[in-house]
């Protein structure tokens, strides 16, 4: 018999609570109360491009580890040994090869696993070394011109990306796949240094299937795909960009639920930001500023020395510099440690010259920067009848801590000594290197190095050899100092290394000079006082689930 509208009625009422007693659970869905935590910056990357091929500043490291993984971690948090990365383990057959036994199950960020393809892929044609011969003459080239060469498409790679693989990798010779999660790499020549290059930002593994789909090079290089515990949601260069969790990350389920990188340049601005809650971290604090912060009970300050040193670079091309006496009177003229002590307030230190104790047996314990010896300074310059012709100076204000008082105190210092030493302030790295104008050369400019892992190659050979971003940039070269790089990578006689090393900081740092060391640089962060999380002296930050805790407050 029908049922009559009413009783129809009558009987939905009645099952529509039953009803929605079973739709809830399959709708809704758990309160996501993981933080998101915005850090200041004052810069996220040089270059417009995430992508570690392009960018190989100080900045852009903080922030590749997030996105990023290569086959061989560092212990970035730890003791700065070498791990097992994407690769479960590794081992080498000869002085040329290292095979790898990748991960099971690692899922890219576009939701894709990791193969041996992909591996393949990243030090492929295609992405790393393009089609034709890298232009060594690359370095500063506007941002924009880069992106433009990527359209075409992602595989119009940029020269500047080759000729950085070509640093990173300078006898590469393959990398083929030998099983779905087997992959072997070889060198064109023996190098004791393999595993610590392949830990270098710009040997990270991507997604070969991410790459290919994006529109262009361009539009890789501002959204990349990695397998880090963070994915790229927003990024809008010299301003903002936001990394979301990964939540498949092999590594376990990220702490975070959106990491905000913020671009704040003006120092006294990221410090009232983060007293007033604005922030959660703050990045590159000089010692000036600890007071203010910790006078909060909700804030302090960590961090401290890190792998890499502050120079100064020489143009060798000036005219006024191409005497290396004027050079050397320049290191000469130098205080150093009324640097260290007057604007960093001694929390850093006088290095001996470019190498870091965890060098080991390659570290040179004896040796020293060039002595602050005035007269010996004026000396050379009435030697090279210098006569007080004017040496500029290029800044860009705020990228390195106390940058700009440094710059000024550098030019009492040679002032003081008859070097007219004018500071010329420009605005990005663009201007620092540019070369156009014929009435206003290059002449000396800041700069810093580090040493990505423990062995000299990571850093002199990497920023000053052929291949080194110095000599890509035409500001200096060395026949002598060249032909050492190459005993340098290749030899693997360890008294022969060393000995080796120690004549090249001989030629670059005092003969000929082309960079001066100033002191080790420090790094350090204001952060939230309830937030547990540990520093890296390789500048990465880390925010892992085993490097981040927000602690409870207690009553």
């Amino acid at each position: 018999m029908p049922l009559r509208i009413p009783e129809l009625a009558r009987r939905l009422v009645v099952a529509l609570p039953i009803i929605a007693g079973f739709a809830a659970p399959l709708s809704a869905q758990p309160a996501d109360t993981r933080p998101v935590i915005t850090i200041a910056v004052q810069q996220i990357v040089t270059s417009g491009a995430l992508e570690p091929l392009r960018e190989q500043s100080n900045v852009g490291a903080r922030i590749f580890d997030s996105i990023f993984e290569n086959l061989i971690e560092v212990d970035k948090t730890g003791d700065l040994s070498l791990k097992p990365g994407l690769a479960e383990s590794y081992r080498r057959i000869d002085p040329q090869t290292i095979e790898f036994t990748l991960r099971r199950g690692v899922k890219f960020h576009d939701g894709r696993e990791m193969t041996a393809e992909d591996v393949v892929f990243t030090f492929g044609r295609e992405r790393m070394w393009g089609t034709g011969e890298a232009n060594p003459q690359t370095s500063g080239q506007p941002t924009a011109t880069l992106f433009a060469q990527g359209a075409q498409g992602a595989t119009s790679v940029p020269r500047e990306a080759v000729a950085i693989a070509g640093r990173l990798l300078p006898a590469f010779g393959s990398m083929e796949a030998v099983g779905p999660y087997t992959v072997r790499y070889t060198n064109r020549v023996a190098d004791l240094t393999l595993e610590g290059r392949l830990t270098r930002n710009g040997t990270e593994i991507i997604s070969r299937a991410g790459f290919q789909a994006a529109e262009n090079w361009g539009a890789w290089a501002r959204r990349p795909v990695g397998t880090g515990p963070y994915r790229v949601k927003e990024f809008r260069p010299d301003n903002i960009l936001v990394l979301e969790a990964h939540d498949d990350y092999w590594g376990g389920r990220p702490p975070i639920r959106e990491l905000r990188f913020v671009v704040v340049p003006e120092i006294a601005t990221r410090v009232n930001g983060l007293l007033s809650g604005q922030f959660d971290f703050i990045t590159d604090v000089p010692p000036d500023q600890f007071r203010a912060i910790e006078r909060s009970a909700r804030h302090d300050v960590i961090g401290g020395a890190i792998l890499n040193h502050r120079l100064l670079v020489f143009d060798k091309n000036h005219p006024r510099l191409q005497d290396p006496r004027i050079r050397r009177a320049l290191t000469h003229a130098i205080d150093r440690n009324l640097i260290v002590e007057a604007l960093f307030q001694g929390k850093t230190s006088v290095p001996a010259g470019l190498q870091w104790e965890y060098y080991g047996p390659m570290f040179h314990s004896d040796w020293t920067v060039p002595a602050f010896d005035p007269a010996l300074a004026r000396r050379l310059l009435q030697e090279a009848g210098y006569r007080g012709e004017v040496i500029p100076y290029r800044v860009a204000s705020g990228y390195y801590t106390n940058q700009v008082p440094t710059a000024q105190a550098l030019q009492q210092m040679w002032q003081a000594v008859g070097l007219n030493v004018q500071l010329q302030m420009v605005e990005n790295w663009q201007q620092i290197f540019d070369r156009s104008n014929p009435q206003n050369p290059r002449a000396i400019r800041d700069w810093s190095n580090s040493a990505p892992f423990n062995d000299p190659v990571s850093s002199i050979v990497n920023q000053h050899c052929e291949r080194g971003q110095q000599q890509q940039a035409g500001e200096w070269t060395n026949a002598d100092f060249n032909g050492l790089c190459t005993v340098l990578e290749t030899s693997t006689n360890a008294d022969e290394r060393r000995s080796t090393f120690r004549r090249m900081m001989e030629i670059i740092e005092r003969e000929d000079p082309g960079y001066t060391v100033l002191h080790r640089s420090v790094l350090f962060f204001g952060k939230r006082k309830d937030i547990e999380w540990k520093p890296s002296p390789t500048q990465a930050m880390d925010f892992r689930a085993s490097n981040f805790r927000i602690v409870p407050a207690t009553r």
